[in-house]
């Protein structure tokens, strides 16, 4: 679909008020987030609408950033829709096989977080069990049902990067989570789904399949997988998901997560109080967020 903006971030400006707008870049590669991680600064026009999907204007009002935030509030998202074991490699690291169907749970809208928002861990979520997730996020532009295929990325505004933040004792010990893996709960704890620096149109980005994706803990690189590795691309998702099912405006698909989970390694180095995540997505930017044990 088309916006009126090609990329669209959440700030706060000078003036204490927090605006929508259009960064100015130099290049697609421009990564909005690196550039704040920097100290760089960091301008953009002022986009002005009730919906950023369909009635947004992109201004000549020009404004400094002084803190950026994610892209999308939490009122913006009606749901977030996941899809588990669906990067190849990932499968692989887990010794599970691959699925015949993509493998589908939820995030409630108030897992959104914000670039940079501290990610606040619970304590039951804490020991040895706090786990970071890379993900290619896909925002859906207009609602739709029953999607075919070849029409599905027609229903696509945009595309961010997201961190599925994850609690494995709860996701996979027999002791809490039962016979099977209980995605629900361990992954659905207020602000466990931060979205960032940026959404980027999918008239800049046409197709999502071809894009570097790499996550880093503390400087760590810990994925690193374009996403040519995925199971289940973009528009099989979508037209999955959309099956007998209303696909709300606003909604937010993360794509899966590719191999390099501290689940995955021999010895897990799970995340700990403060450490920062960072996932990089080629001409989307980088999302960073510390962990927040409270």
């Amino acid at each position: 679909m088309t916006t009126a903006w090609k990329r669209l971030i959440r700030f706060v400006a000078n003036d204490g008020k927090i605006y929508r707008g259009e960064p100015i870049v130099s290049d697609a590669e421009y990564d909005v987030g690196r550039q704040i991680l920097e100290g760089k600064t960091v301008k953009a026009k002022v986009i002005k609408g009730d919906n950023i999907f369909e009635d947004a204007v992109v201004t000549d009002e020009v404004l400094e950033v002084k803190k950026l935030l994610g892209p999308l509030t939490e009122d913006d998202v009606p749901i977030i829709k996941c899809v588990g074991l669906n990067y190849m490699k990932h499968i692989q690291e887990g010794g599970r096989t691959p699925p015949p169907f993509p493998s589908i749970f939820y995030k409630p809208r108030f897992c959104v977080a914000d670039f940079g928002e501290p990610v606040p861990i619970p304590t039951i979520a804490q020991e040895n069990q706090c786990d970071y997730e890379g993900e290619l996020c896909v925002v859906i532009g207009k609602t739709g049902k029953d999607i075919k295929e070849e029409d599905a990325l027609s229903y696509v505004a945009g595309y961010v990067s997201g961190n599925d933040v994850s609690a494995r004792t709860w996701q996979r010990d027999p002791k809490y989570a039962g016979g099977v893996p209980q995605w629900g709960f361990s992954k659905s704890f207020d602000k466990y789904a931060p979205l960032g620096p940026q959404l980027v149109s999918s008239q800049v980005i046409p197709n999502p399949g071809t894009l570097q994706l790499v996550t880093r803990v503390n400087g760590e690189v810990r994925q690193n997988t374009n996403t040519d590795d995925l199971l289940f691309n973009v528009p099989k998702i979508i037209a999955f998901i959309s099956q007998s099912t209303t696909l709300e405006q606003g909604t937010v698909i993360m794509t899966g997560t590719p191999s390099g989970v501290a689940m995955g390694m021999k010895v897990p180095k799970y995340l700990k109080h403060d450490d920062e995540v960072e996932v990089e997505i080629e001409q989307i930017g980088t999302l960073s967020n510390k962990m927040n044990f409270v």
